[in-house]
């Protein structure tokens, strides 16, 4: 449902809609993502190591973000382990809602276990 919204130009929440080519298929997928901001720089977090934008970032490193109907092409960076600690922070604080998708781990814990969330700098 989310995705329907978005691609109207429908604001949800934090959420913008994250497209990146397959890939295998190099055909557009799209996913709801919300954005982290740390020191002026936005960020995309994921929760779960094996979700298919994942791997579609690590090959594409780019992708497009579109909120409130308008679309920027981006360049993705996967950040090292040792500096995912504060932009997970940063998601948790500022994503309402987001804390969800790590089960019952506290910030401590997710921080401590950084390397089970990818994390990707918007350039």
């Amino acid at each position: 449902m989310n995705i329907v919204l978005l691609r109207r130009g429908v604001k949800v929440g934090s959420q913008s809609l994250l497209t990146v080519p397959g890939r295998t298929t190099g055909n557009p997928r799209s996913t709801p993502i919300s954005v982290a901001m740390v020191d002026g720089r936005r960020y995309l977090v994921a929760a779960f190591v094996d979700a298919a934008w994942v791997a579609n970032v690590r090959a594409a490193r780019c992708g497009t973000l579109t909120r409130g109907g308008a679309a920027v092409e981006v360049g993705l960076t996967e950040v090292p382990v040792a500096e995912r600690g504060p932009i997970l922070r940063a998601f948790l604080y500022q994503v309402r809602g987001g804390a969800r998708f790590f089960g019952s781990r506290s910030p401590d814990e997710i921080v401590d276990e950084a390397e089970r969330y990818p994390v990707f700098r918007v350039s």
